[in-house]
């Protein structure tokens, strides 16, 4: 059973309005605020920053794009940009169940929608992907999730059966478009909710 991994939000905590509350305080006063302004950079990472995902922009001129579009001053905008590494750390519990797959034999891949200077932060930073055989970026492949090229890119590169592949991801388009794949997905909610799937799934 091969088993592939989202980063943000699986493997990596990712909570952008603890993240813009933390940069930009004088413009979140509250939660609501923070998540009006996460939909306004964001887009639900489509846009601009679907095209950072895709690596089809830099830093630079996103901050430039995103803040005629919002009316935000550029240089809060690339403190944005700039501050996300640091909100990217390890979920302990999911590097715990990474653990235990590679222990169990399971091959571990990933498939990650995410920019490549986040790419590279991750890489350089976290010794524990090197327990993937492989992985995905989508700006390095120029393709992004939920998009049906990109579960099949994967299933080239890993040289994956569908049937016998679990993706875990956060994002509930995302598991469904491994699913309409034909991959069997879950939706991670949190690792001990993952790891009792994994073991209803037989992974582990």
């Amino acid at each position: 059973m091969n088993v592939v991994f989202d980063f943000a939000g699986v493997l990596f905590h990712w909570q952008p309005p603890e993240l813009l509350s933390r940069l930009l305080p004088h413009r979140t006063p509250d939660e609501a605020a923070a998540r009006r302004l996460v939909d306004d950079i964001f887009q639900g990472y489509t846009g601009d920053w679907g095209d950072f995902d895709r690596g089809t922009v830099e830093p630079g001129p996103l901050a430039e794009r995103i803040a005629r579009r919002t009316g935000l001053p550029v240089d809060e905008v690339r403190r944005v940009i700039d501050g996300v590494p640091d909100e990217l750390t390890p979920i302990a519990g999911t590097v715990a169940l990474l653990r235990e797959l590679h222990a169990a034999g399971r091959p571990l891949y990933f498939l990650s929608n995410m920019p490549e200077p986040y790419a590279q932060h991750l890489e350089a930073t976290h010794d524990f992907l090197g327990l993937f055989r492989d992985g995905v970026f989508s700006a390095r492949a120029r393709l992004c999730k939920p998009e049906p090229e990109i579960f099949a890119h994967c299933e080239r590169r890993f040289g994956l059966d569908p049937a016998h592949t679990i993706f875990i991801d956060d994002v509930a388009h995302n598991v469904a478009a491994a699913r309409a794949a034909g991959w069997r997905a879950l939706q991670f909610i949190d690792p001990g909710q993952c790891g009792a799937a994994l073991r209803a799934e037989g992974a582990l």
